[in-house]
């Protein structure tokens, strides 16, 4: 079963476009990152056009040969594939690694393997569990605009009991390297040990990078172990580690419309 958008046509008139746009809303538009981001990336050389390394403010189509980080970019046209990883810990999220380290996309079947796939919201090498990959740029973007509000759920375990003063803290939210954290809900997490205040479930509706980890440690704790277990309708359970399952369109639409914790 082809897994698609289910409304994809505003999405389709912005990715079939014939005016040339600026690279980084291009590459934006695909999902691979913020256009913050891919302008950093334009500046620092990682993205060519039909052969060129270009400059900030280039133009383009999409017939055009993009490459970000010598991975060509997603087009219209490719056949829509999305799927979820189960990844493990010491796995990066990333495309292409200088340092050879291994990638989730390398976990993937040979055939996967060559579609060009990217990462809808990403885990940071320290932390496990589910990840979403598609090559559909405006479905990655449905999934991580923060008006989404797609719950995320993930058990965390901290290098001490969490006090009961610190909990309003955390859902209040800080200010930490100019952007907002904060968490939804902060609860026990199910089957612990009476009394083991370490180990918690912590819900988002957004996601920055690394945000659970740098939300706790400016309360003073340490996250030893972070797993996401669900985003949204999606649930961890039955996905051995490394293992992936295809998202069907049915999968994608209760996806889309799941927004409670």
């Amino acid at each position: 079963m082809k897994p698609r958008l289910i409304d994809p046509q505003p999405s389709e008139a912005t990715m079939q476009s014939t005016e040339p746009e600026r690279v980084q809303k291009l590459i934006a538009q695909a999902g691979i990152c913020s256009r913050r981001d891919a302008e950093k990336l334009i500046e620092a050389g990682k993205v060519r056009v039909n052969g060129k390394t270009i400059q900030l403010g280039t133009k383009a189509q999409l017939s055009d040969a993009i490459f970000v980080n010598n991975k060509p970019l997603p087009t219209a046209n490719e056949e829509p594939v999305s799927l979820v990883l189960n990844k493990p810990k010491g796995v990066i999220c990333s495309n292409n690694d200088p340092f050879s380290q291994q990638t989730v996309f390398d976990l993937l079947p040979s055939d996967l393997q060559k579609k060009r796939l990217f990462c809808a919201g990403r885990l940071d090498k320290d932390s496990e569990g589910l990840l979403i990959l598609t090559n559909d740029g405006a479905l990655a973007h449905q999934i991580t605009h923060p008006s989404a509000q797609i719950i995320k759920k993930y058990r965390v375990t901290l290098n001490k009991d969490l006090k009961e003063k610190d909990i309003p803290k955390l859902l209040e939210g800080i200010e930490d390297e100019g952007e907002f954290l904060k968490a939804d809900k902060i609860i026990p997490a199910p089957g612990q040990k009476e009394g083991d205040k370490r180990k918690l479930e912590v819900h988002l509706s957004h996601g920055k990078k690394r945000e659970i980890r740098r939300l706790f440690e400016a309360h003073r704790y340490y996250v030893k172990k972070l797993n996401r277990i669900q985003i949204g309708s999606i649930f961890l359970k039955n996905i051995p580690k490394g293992g992936i399952k295809i998202l069907g369109k049915k999968d994608i639409e209760r996806l889309l419309s799941h927004k409670s914790s």
